[in-house]
This record gives C-alpha cells, structure tokens and sequence, in this order.
C-alpha cells in the first residue's frame, strides 16, 4: 500500500476530495485531470469490490475505508472532513476538470497563499459556483436546465459543508459564492444503461424520502406522482428550457426526468404493500 503524500505545511495546500463505490471505470480519467497541481488526494470509499481502491492508491490518495451508504453525501463529508488544503475542490469519481479551470483553481491557491491565516475570515468569497457540462446518449446537453448546472465544489476549508439530506444537494456556505472559470465535464451517462442504473438508485432513495416524509399512497397522491409532476417536469424541461434544441438526448433526458417521479411513487407503493 502507497503512503499518502507528505504534506508541505509551508504552502497552500489544494485538496480534492471524492466519495466512490466500484468506481474503476471513471477513477483514473477523474484523477489525471487533477493529479498535477493538487497537494493531496482524499477518497473516502464505500465497500468498491471492483479496483477502485487500487487505481486511487496509484495516485497517492489518502483512502477512508466505510461503508456504502444511499446517502452518497455522507461519504462525500468524511472526505471533506480530512482536507487539509485551505482550498478544497469535491470532485465525482466521473468528472473532470477542464484546463481552464485548473488554472482558475491554481491562480486563486496562489492568491490565498498571500494572506495571513487571521485575514481569511475576510476574505470573499468563501466558495465558487462550477459550470458544469453534462454528457448523455452521446452529446453534452447544453439545454432542458442541463447547462450551466451551477454546483458548488470548491470552497475555503472550513467554511462549507454539506447537509447530508438528499443525493441532489448544494453545499451550505457561511460567506459569499461566485462564479469560477472554466467547467466540470461530467460523463455520469456516457451510456443509456449508466443511466438506468443510477435511475434505479435514484428513484429508491426517493421513495424511501418519501415514505420518511408519511406521503400517503391514496388517489390524490397518485394523480400528482403519476400525472401531474411527470407532465410539468416534462414540459418545463423540454419546452421552458429548450430542451427541444438537444434534439433526441434532449427529449429522452426531459421525459426519463418525468418518469423519476412515477417511479419513485410506485416504490413508495411497493413499501407500503410490503409492509401492509
């Protein structure tokens, strides 16, 4: 087993952080677009049985072994919590940074580096919203509210966190976030059956939320779950949004996105008729 890299407290240190699980298809593509300015690598590993593990250990990262949770962000915070970087960029397994923005990152490491320790309580901002651009059935979306996709992943150590509540949620920041440069190219679907199966997992932790939330399985729910969000959300992707423009990757992303909630409701059913 590598050891992680020996950290030089004399300058400012740039972590990434990342949460995996049987990641070995995206790991290694995720970690060459950073591997050569970043000061250390943190990757908190939920139960891979694939080689996750032992391509992140070809790159010198400091591995947190847990467990796998439906939660993901959950192990995306134990990551965060071990950054020692005073600039903390969190990264998914399957996206990568564009130069353009490895340079942004570098230049404001460098800036932050300049300032005495009890100066960066005033320093804004605190966080950096990434443009990023999504890959599906073969295109990057550039409509359907699929770009920019603004989410906030790089921050100042010790002023971010995330809530740890839904699979879709954006750090909570105590101070001002702006804008970086540059995109996160993100392959989460490079094929349809990479989408159906994050679909799945999606859409059961959905229910589960759900059920956590006491949503009654009666004829009213069913009308708003079957009917009623699946047709807005449709229409608010594919007309509101343009999705149109993205042709059939477009289409299909705008009526999967209606389908999640038909889905997500009838395994909400399916718990209540196990239970019952």
């Amino acid at each position: 087993m590598a050891s992680p890299p020996v950290l030089n407290m004399s300058k400012t240190l740039i972590s990434v952080v990342l949460a995996t699980h049987n990641e070995e298809k995206n790991l290694a593509m995720c970690l060459d677009s950073v591997k050569d300015w970043v000061d250390e690598i943190i990757i908190a590993d939920g139960e891979s049985t694939d080689k996750t593990v032992e391509i992140a250990r070809q790159y010198n990262a400091k591995i947190i072994k847990t467990t796998n949770k439906a939660n993901f962000h959950i192990n995306k915070q134990l990551a965060m919590d071990e950054a020692q970087g005073k600039i903390v960029l969190q990264l998914d397994a399957d996206e990568m940074v564009d130069k353009r923005m490895a340079n942004f990152i570098e230049d404001k490491a460098k800036e932050i580096s300049l300032i005495a320790q009890e100066d960066v309580k005033s320093y804004q901002p605190k966080a950096w919203n990434l443009r990023r651009k999504n890959f599906f059935l073969g295109k990057f979306l550039t409509k359907g509210g699929q770009y920019p996709d603004p989410v906030i992943r790089l921050y100042l150590n010790g002023y971010a966190h995330l809530p740890q509540k839904d699979v879709h949620e954006q750090m909570i920041v105590q101070g001002e976030v702006e804008f970086a440069s540059g995109h996160l190219l993100h392959y989460s679907n490079p094929t349809f059956s990479d989408y159906l199966r994050k679909f799945n997992t999606y859409t059961s932790f959905k229910a589960t939320q759900l059920k956590d939330d006491k949503t009654p399985v009666n004829a009213v729910s069913f009308v708003e779950y079957i009917i009623f969000y699946p047709l807005k959300t449709f229409f608010s992707l594919f007309l509101r949004h343009k999705g149109f423009r993205d042709g059939i990757a477009g289409f299909v992303f705008a009526l999967m996105s209606g389908i999640y909630w038909q889905i997500s409701y009838l395994k909400l059913w399916e718990i209540h008729e196990q239970k019952n």
